[in-house]
């Protein structure tokens, strides 16, 4: 492993973390909350000088590029170096004064998990809760995204390891030849859905501070909110479509938005995992609605369609904004939720889960493995929008199931130890493996994190970043072969 370049790529995001606290730094003297602003003065300070020496002592070599092995490197430790220094500003207010529950929180930020310890979110100040959804923004498209977007590389190789090492999905493929120029297109849509959304937030008479905050956890799909009640404070039907809409939007790949711009509609019409997706959300949503008039949770349809539509979006696309208390509802709804949960968003989203094309892989593979069962002979490839899937990326999907399965039960036996329910244990796993946030019972959309031991905390906390970074980054950092030899 190139451990300068490494070292050095570091740094450089360091810095870019240091120039986004400059943000709360500006909403803090807006407020005139002179001593939250001092408090992001002091953090900036802070990370720019472990970082600036860093970056101006540190020089890779030379003519080097960076492999797969330094992205995965760069990604792994940056989302840990980027989530401790987040949770200062937490820790040092006295706003969060345990600093476990400090870096819970900032992970789930940063992974856009939105599980809180908070039980009274109004109580922070409004720079600090800026900082919390802009954590939620940042991680939403991707760090390592953003940073090849800002830094130019000289070698078009380092841009695409970054990439590959960070985003979702089981591929990874540049939009256009450069991966730059691909990093700018992908921010360039989100920044513009962002807006978009804020804008019609405005339109239904929701305070423009709030509606950006919101629309910045939307687009990250992380769900932080600036109010207690939540998106319920506002009582809005409007409000709530609109960012239902949004959550779902947000939960597309984001490939499908470069072919609206440039104009390649059969590609749309083609997409197999945008039809599943959708087809899903609106399966879940008729039946949770049927089975939510069947037991008398709402007494009108308008109703059920409303706060149906906008839970499963949110579950789905890994928001976790709850405008209903969905652990009461019937058994069948809050099964539905939870499965939800595990498949997740498309593959290139900002949505977390599983992913809708590993699902349709797998599926997919399970009926070419019957086909052959029954016919030997016969040649039978996995294909996918009339395209042949490389076999590759079939193991690579298997091997992801696997460690996803290992994880989520070692983690399920640790935070067993709580000595809560099973449903509390179950689904705060599966919300924190799976970037959701609320779960059910003591975890539920009514309830927070903060009753947890520390080694729960913990072990959710690695959960969020394994299931951020799809798992494979972090637990490389435990191979001898990262550190020592090359890779094969």
């Amino acid at each position: 492993m190139n451990k300068k370049l490494v070292l050095n790529t570091l740094s450089k995001i360091g810095m870019i973390e240091a120039a986004l606290m400059l943000l709360p730094i500006f909403i803090s003297i807006y407020y005139h909350d002179y001593i939250t602003m001092k408090v992001f003065l002091f953090t900036a300070l802070l990370t720019v000088l472990i970082n600036a020496p860093l970056l101006l002592l540190v020089k890779p070599v030379k003519g080097k590029s960076m492999t797969a092995r330094d992205g995965i490197a760069v990604a792994a430790l940056g989302w840990i170096f980027l989530s401790v220094f987040g949770s200062i500003p937490y820790y040092v207010s006295g706003q969060i004064p345990h600093y476990m529950d400090a870096l819970f929180e900032s992970i789930s930020g940063f992974t856009t998990t939105g599980a809180s310890i908070l039980g009274d979110v109004e109580a922070l100040t409004e720079g600090m809760m800026f900082w919390r959804c802009l954590t939620h923004w940042v991680g939403g498209m991707g760090v390592l995204v953003l940073f090849v977007a800002l830094i130019p590389s000289d070698k078009k190789s380092s841009s695409l390891q970054l990439m590959r090492a960070e985003c979702p999905g089981p591929t990874v493929e540049k939009l256009v030849p450069k991966g730059r120029s691909s990093a700018m297109i992908l921010y360039f849509i989100y920044g513009g859905l962002t807006i978009i959304m804020v804008i019609f937030l405005l339109i239904g008479g929701m305070p423009l501070y709030d509606s950006v905050c919101h629309a910045m956890g939307t687009a990250g799909t992380g769900g932080f909110n600036v109010k207690n009640a939540g998106l319920g404070f506002y009582n809005s039907a409007y409000i709530e479509g609109v960012v239902t809409v949004f959550m779902i939007l947000f939960g597309v790949n984001f490939n499908i938005y470069y072919f609206i711009l440039m104009r390649k509609f059969v590609g749309i019409y083609k997409n197999t995992e945008l039809k599943v997706y959708l087809g899903t959300i609106f399966a879940s949503i008729a039946v949770i609605v049927a089975n939510t008039l069947q037991y008398g949770v709402f007494h009108s349809f308008g109703k059920a369609v409303r706060y149906a539509s906008f839970q499963v979006g949110s579950i789905m696309t890994s928001t976790g904004y709850a405008t209903a208390d969905f652990d009461q509802w019937p058994e069948l709804s809050k099964t539905i939720l939870i499965c939800l949960m595990f498949v997740g968003a498309c593959a290139g989203s900002t949505g977390g889960g599983f992913k809708v094309s590993r699902v349709i892989i797998l599926f997919k593979t399970a009926k070419r493995n019957l086909r052959k069962a029954m016919h030997p002979k016969s040649v039978n490839v996995v294909k996918s929008d009339d395209r042949a899937i490389d076999i590759e990326t079939v193991h690579g999907v298997s091997c992801y199931l696997i460690i996803y399965i290992m994880i989520f039960f070692i983690s399920l036996l640790i935070v067993s130890f709580n000595n809560f329910d099973f449903g509390t244990n179950f689904t705060s796993v599966t919300a924190c493996l799976n970037n959701i946030g609320p779960g059910i019972s003591r975890v539920g959309p009514m309830q927070n994190y903060y009753a947890l031991s520390d080694l729960t905390k913990s072990v959710l906390s690695l959960d969020m970043l394994l299931g951020r970074l799809e798992c494979l980054p972090l637990l490389m950092l435990f191979a001898p072969s990262m550190w020592f030899k090359k890779l094969y």
